[in-house]
């Protein structure tokens, strides 16, 4: 049986897909999803989308959201 280092050593040659899918499934193992949370984060994202593509709320660009928690947090 492979060792955690080897099993990292060869997932790292596969392509980044199928390595979110491995880290996916082990993070299952972890913490076993919950269906009805993950129902709920579903339908907030659904809303969240719907509020963007109606312009009723603006996005705002991810660099700018960095560096103001930069500035406010000194770092």
């Amino acid at each position: 049986m492979l060792g955690a280092r080897e099993i990292v050593k060869e997932a790292e040659s596969l392509p980044v897909e199928e390595r979110a899918f491995i880290i996916d499934l082990l993070l299952r193992t972890l913490n076993s999803p919950e269906q009805e949370v993950d129902q709920e984060w579903i339908k907030v994202a659904k809303q969240r989308l719907n509020e963007i593509r109606s312009g009723h709320v603006n996005a705002i660009p991810g660099d700018q959201v960095f560096s103001e928690v930069r500035e406010r947090f000194g770092r």
